[in-house]
C-alpha cells in the first residue's frame, strides 16, 4: 500500500500543505461527481474557481470529459472543452473519450468531439478491430435459460436501477428474481460488458449466505439474470419498520452477513463486493433469521498474489452513504473497504438510522473521508460492539479486521451477551 493511505499530504509537511492536499482532492472528487451527475453549472462553478480541475483525473486515470463523453452529456463537454480540456487525454485503457463516447454510441457526443480534433484512441476506439464480447463460459449450457420457461404473467417489480428492473417471476413453478436490462440497452457494448462480468462472478458463487445464482439468458433479448426469489425483502426496508434492533438481533445480522463475505474475501480468489449497504442485504423470509449477502453489479474478482496486495480500482464505485475513504479519495483500495461498509451497516442495525442521516449521501461520504464517523446513541451499543464497530471503520485500512476475526469476535460477544439479550432475536 502507498504511504500516507487514509489521510491527506505528507507526513513531513506542515498543516497548511495538508490542507491544501485535503482540498484538492476534495475539488477532484467534486468536478468528477458533478460531470458524472450531468451538473454544468456545478462544473462551471469549479473550474472558475480553479481551471487546472479541467484535467483532474481518477485512479483509472479518467478526466471529466471521459466521464461526460460516456454519459452523452454535452452542456458538461462544451463546458469542459470551453476551459481547456485536453480532448484527447488517454485512460489507463488507453481510451479517448472520443472512443468512450463510441463505444456507448453518443452519436452527438461523437460529432462534438470530432469538431474540437477528438481522435478515438483505445480499447473502445473505432481504430481498433470491434471485438465480439465472448459467451461468458465455455459451459454455459448448464445455466442459460430459455427466456420462453420464464412467467411473468403474476410478475411485480421488485427493484429498479438505471440499467434495468428486477422482477419477481415463475421459474419452472418456482419463484425467482430477474433482473432485466432495459430493452434500449441491450446492445450497449459497456451494459453488456458488466452484465456478463456480474454472470460470471455469480456462476463461481456457492454458500448459505450469498444469493444464489440459478441461470442467465445471454442469447436472446432482453439480458436477463435469475436468482433465488427471497421473500423477507431487504435490510434498509426491515430497519425503516423496526428500527434499532437488539443487540442480539444485530450480533445475529451481523454474523450472516460477515459469513457471506468472509467466503467472498477468500484468498487467493478475493471478491470485492465494493457496494456492500442495506439494500444489497436480503432476507430470506418474513421470520428475518437468515440473512444473504447480493447485488454483485459493482463487485470485482481479483487474484492476490500477496496478501498485502492493493489494486487500482474505479474510485467512486458504490453507494456514497457506506463508502470507505480510500474509494472516495480515488486512492489504492482493498477488500478492506467491504469491512469498512460492514461496520456502517452495524452501525445502523444498532442505532436504526442510517450513519450520518442528517448528510446528503454525497456529503456524508466527504464528511467520513475528512476522518469524522457518526456517533454513539444507542444502548445496544455495547463496549465489546463499539470497540468492533470503530475498529471496522478504521481510517488506515490495514488497521481494520479481516471478516474471519469479525466473525470470531462477534460469536465471544454473543456468547458473553447478558442473559436478558440472549437469543431475544424477534424483539427489536
Amino acid at each position: 500500500m502507498s504511504g500516507g493511505e487514509g489521510s491527506s499530504g505528507t507526513s513531513g509537511g506542515s498543516g497548511t500543505e495538508k490542507k491544501k492536499e485535503k482540498a484538492r482532492v476534495s475539488r477532484t472528487s467534486l468536478i468528477l461527481w458533478h460531470a458524472h451527475q450531468n451538473d454544468a453549472a456545478a462544473v462551471r462553478k469549479l473550474l472558475e474557481e480553479d481551471r487546472s480541475l479541467v484535467q483532474a483525473r481518477d485512479y483509472d486515470n479518467r478526466t471529466p470529459l471521459h466521464v461526460a463523453s460516456l454519459h452523452g452529456w454535452i452542456d458538461v463537454a462544451k463546458c469542459l472543452i470551453e476551459f481547456g480540456a485536453d480532448v484527447n487525454a488517454q485512460d489507463r485503457w488507453k481510451n479517448t473519450p472520443l472512443a468512450d463516447a463510441e463505444g456507448a454510441k453518443k452519436n452527438n457526443m461523437v460529432e462534438l468531439l470530432k469538431s474540437h480534433g477528438g481522435l478515438s484512441y483505445g480499447q473502445n476506439g473505432s481504430h481498433f478491430e470491434p471485438k465480439p464480447v465472448p459467451p461468458p463460459l465455455p459451459n454455459k449450457g448448464d445455466w442459460e435459460i430459455d427466456p420462453s420457461e420464464l412467467d411473468f404473467s403474476n410478475s411485480s417489480i421488485i427493484g429498479k436501477g438505471s440499467f434495468g428492473e428486477i422482477v419477481k417471476a415463475s421459474w419452472r413453478g418456482t419463484p425467482v428474481a430477474v433482473k432485466r436490462i432495459l430493452p434500449s440497452l441491450s446492445d450497449d457494448r459497456l451494459v453488456i460488458q458488466d452484465f456478463r462480468h456480474e454472470v460470471i462472478l455469480l456462476v463461481k458463487l456457492r454458500h448459505p449466505n450469498i444469493v444464489q445464482f440459478l441461470g442467465a439468458v445471454t442469447e436472446k433479448k432482453p439480458l436477463m439474470l435469475i436468482t433465488e426469489y427471497l421473500r423477507g425483502g431487504d435490510l434498509h426496508q426491515y430497519l425503516k419498520e423496526k428500527g434499532s434492533l437488539s443487540p442480539s438481533t444485530a450480533i445475529n445480522f451481523a454474523l450472516d452477513i460477515a459469513r457471506g463475505m468472509a467466503y467472498l474475501h477468500n484468498e487467493p480468489n478475493v471478491i470485492v463486493h465494493r457496494d456492500l449497504k442495506p439494500r444489497n442485504v436480503l432476507l430470506v423470509n418474513s421470520n428475518a433469521d437468515h440473512l444473504k449477502v447480493g447485488d454483485f453489479g459493482l463487485s470485482k474478482l481479483i487474484k492476490v498474489q500477496n496478501s498485502h496486495d492493493v489494486y487500482k480500482m474505479t474510485g467512486e464505485t458504490g453507494s456514497y452513504r457506506y463508502m470507505a475513504p480510500e474509494v472516495f479519495k480515488h486512492r489504492r483500495y482493498d477488500k478492506k473497504v467491504d469491512v469498512f461498509s460492514f461496520a456502517m451497516i452495524l452501525y445502523e442495525m444498532l442505532e436504526g438510522d442510517p450513519p450520518m442521516a442528517h448528510y446528503e449521501p454525497y456529503e456524508a461520504a466527504k464528511y467520513v473521508a475528512e476522518g469524522h464517523r457518526p456517533m454513539f446513541r444507542a444502548k445496544g451499543f455495547i463496549p465489546e460492539l463499539r470497540e468492533l464497530t470503530e475498529q471496522c471503520w478504521a481510517q488506515d485500512m490495514n488497521q481494520r479486521p479481516s471478516f474471519l476475526d469479525i466473525l470470531k469476535r462477534l460469536e465471544k460477544i454473543r456468547e458473553n451477551l447478558p442473559t436478558d439479550h440472549h437469543w431475544n432475536i424477534f424483539n427489536a
